[in-house]
């Protein structure tokens, strides 16, 4: 059955925050959704479980607090809210993969991502499981079997097509886009609606671009893909929020959410929203997302919807 979910996308904090760390996220998201009228609406955090990447990671990789323990921190102080994570399968020989998929089960987590080798890798590096045997695995209708299983899908990359396809084959329910700073999951999907008679759930990515961005960069550095011409254009519209007026900037969102919702709704995949506050969860980023819900939202479960 399809999430038809809003999730918001939770970092664990740094380990040197302290303990209190966690729980004053959970308050903080739940008063700016209170703020920006989205009180009841996030149906799901979606919890990364982060590793080491690249040198040059623009905001310095800190250790984090772990995300079983995050979650259970932040889910007894997020009334009505279910987690879903990322997990990490290329360093986890088969047994420890199979003990931590249960605990994360066992903490009642509704769904997994399965992740690879970080992008400085190749495809099948790493002495631990791949990603789509993770997938076969879990789709196994036994003790350990995990309902929404989820990959990461990436609509400019270069051979994305069979790449997912691959996935879906393998057991594959939903995909989470990457963050999306243009309209090209609209042809994407509808070539692959086209090729494929699979009809995964699509959790479309969305995230807000504060003015620090035009500083740091963070949200250049985490799309980026050398020498690919559509993720160029993407940084470049990525560049052009950060230095936008607020007003401005709500629009230029707002036309690229319209655009993707009008693209992909008719397409025939379950659809879901992924929203994301790189830098933090704020006002200013609730406040958009609340204009965002208000064109279109993934509607309700049958069982929440009665």
């Amino acid at each position: 059955m399809p999430l038809h979910t809003i999730a918001l996308e939770l970092v664990p904090p740094n380990l040197d925050r302290g303990p209190h760390a966690a729980r004053d996220e959970a308050h903080k998201v739940l008063s700016c959704a209170a703020d920006a009228g989205l009180a009841g609406r996030i149906r799901h955090v979606m919890i990364p479980g982060m590793i080491v990447e690249d040198a040059d990671r623009p905001v310095e990789m800190k250790p984090k607090l772990d995300v079983l323990d995050f979650w259970s921190s932040i889910g007894p102080e997020l009334p009505g809210v279910a987690g879903l994570c990322t997990q990490v399968t290329s360093f986890l020989d088969p047994a420890a993969l199979q003990r931590r998929v249960g605990r994360l089960r066992a903490a009642g987590f509704d769904g997994v991502i399965f992740v690879g080798v970080p992008r400085t890798m190749n495809d099948g590096d790493g002495a631990g499981v791949a990603p789509t045997d993770a997938l076969s695995r879990f789709a196994l209708p036994d003790a350990e079997h995990v309902s929404n299983r989820g990959v990461i899908l990436i609509p400019t990359r270069d051979g994305e097509a069979a790449r997912f396809a691959g996935k879906c084959e393998h057991g594959a329910t939903f995909g989470m886009t990457q963050l999306l700073y243009s309209d090209a999951i609209v042809e994407f999907l509808r070539k692959f609606a086209r090729a494929s008679d699979f009809r995964p759930e699509i959790l479309l990515s969305f995230g807000f671009v504060p003015k620090i961005e035009a500083k740091v960069g963070l949200i250049d550095w985490l799309i980026q893909d050398p020498g690919n011409a559509a993720v160029a254009r993407e940084q470049e519209f990525v560049r052009a929020l950060a230095t936008s007026n607020p007003a401005v900037k709500r629009r230029l969102l707002l036309d690229l959410y319209q655009r993707v919702i009008d693209g992909v709704v008719e397409l025939g995949f379950p659809l879901s929203l992924h929203l994301e506050a790189p830098y933090g969860v704020s006002g200013p980023a609730f406040d958009t997302f609340a204009e965002m819900l208000t064109y279109w939202a993934p509607p309700l479960p049958v069982h929440l919807n009665r």
